[in-house]
């Protein structure tokens, strides 16, 4: 019997090939594998025909943060090269970020169009705080965003193993990408065509939150009990469209990982805006969502973990086990689970 307070209980083997490490076209040709948690049942499709498995009577709640090209690649005043990963902005001039390469406090990283930021904060995470210049004026995080359009580069996860080119552009951003702010896609959302989010939501009630998805999203659980791990905190904000659905006696389903904890963050903490840091486990299941539709994740993962909050870590492994099989895609560009 698996302990669903161990990490260890989390682990799957994962072979190589079934990493989608590029998107397929179209976006909705995905691969969708139906999970019904009143008979344990599994059924294949594709992500085109996801309207036949919903509820009739579903609301359904996306989240439409924008990826912003958060990495970026300059050097030292020693001429070392390093590259930068913006995290989230901590107030409107600091920004918590991931070095590749050695700094100190007050070490200067220069990029391109006379950008460059001093490091100001070490922490013990590996994460620094920065404060960006253009020449010697000081960058609001809001005036950084479109210069980071110019001389940053897409995120992609670390996992793909790949530089980003001009398709991840166009293809790790959602067709209602709003908000800027996000260093990860929301990636079951990277599904939905426009014609296909527009049947959707003619189908059914629904509304936007936002989650600026921090690149803690990949931290792997190192804690050897799951509730040891320190889950990381992310940006939201509830419209008021989704806070009238959430207090609605309507089922939901949320579109994605990130949807879910904000839903489930509000329930808990009564707060529309703010810093959200709740981790879902089978210890700590759902309280107000109903549904779920989400990608495959990884092995050890507080996502998968998610997951297991919904079905339980037995029939997690059982459906993980069958995507196998079928050779399903996974990780960010992978294949999609609907949990009904």
């Amino acid at each position: 019997m698996l302990d669903p307070l161990l990490t260890s209980s989390y682990d799957y083997l994962l072979p190589e090939e079934l990493i989608a490490t590029y998107p397929i076209h179209p976006r909705d040709h995905a691969r969708l594998l139906v999970y019904n948690r009143a008979d344990r049942s599994i059924v294949h499709s594709r992500f085109d025909a996801i309207e036949t498995f919903l509820p009739e009577k579903c609301g359904i709640i996306f989240n439409d943060t924008k990826v912003i090209k958060a990495r970026l690649y300059g050097h030292k005043s020693s001429g070392g090269a390093i590259e930068l990963l913006i995290n989230r902005a901590l107030d409107a001039y600091t920004i918590n970020v991931y070095i590749k390469g050695r700094v100190k406090t007050d070490t200067i990283l220069h990029f391109a169009e006379h950008i460059h930021a001093r490091v100001i904060t070490l922490y013990d995470d590996g994460s620094r705080d920065v404060r960006f210049f253009h020449h010697d004026t000081p960058i609001r995080f809001e005036e950084l965003l479109p210069i980071l359009d110019t001389i940053g580069h897409i995120p992609l996860p670390p996992y793909l193993g790949r530089e980003d080119d001009a398709e991840d552009e166009r293809e790790y951003q959602s067709v209602f990408a709003r908000h800027e702010g996000a260093v990860a896609a929301p990636t079951a959302s990277l599904h939905f065509t426009d014609e296909l989010f527009d049947a959707v939501c003619a189908a059914h009630p629904h509304a936007f939150v936002t989650l600026h998805v921090g690149s803690g999203t990949f931290k792997p659980v190192e804690a050897a009990v799951i509730t040891d791990h320190p889950m990381h905190s992310e940006y939201f904000a509830i419209s008021d469209a989704a806070y009238e659905l959430i207090r609605n006696d309507i089922p939901l389903l949320c579109i994605g990982t990130t949807s879910t904890r904000t839903i489930e963050y509000y329930v808990r903490s009564n707060q529309r805006s703010g810093e959200a840091n709740l981790f879902l486990h089978p210890h700590n299941p759902p309280l107000r969502v109903n549904h779920l539709l989400t990608n495959f994740h990884l092995p050890q993962s507080t996502l998968l973990m998610l997951v297991a909050s919904f079905v339980g870590l037995e029939e997690t492994h059982r459906i993980y086990n069958e995507a196998i099989v079928q050779k399903y895609r996974f990780f960010s560009y992978g294949d999609a689970l609907l949990i009904l």
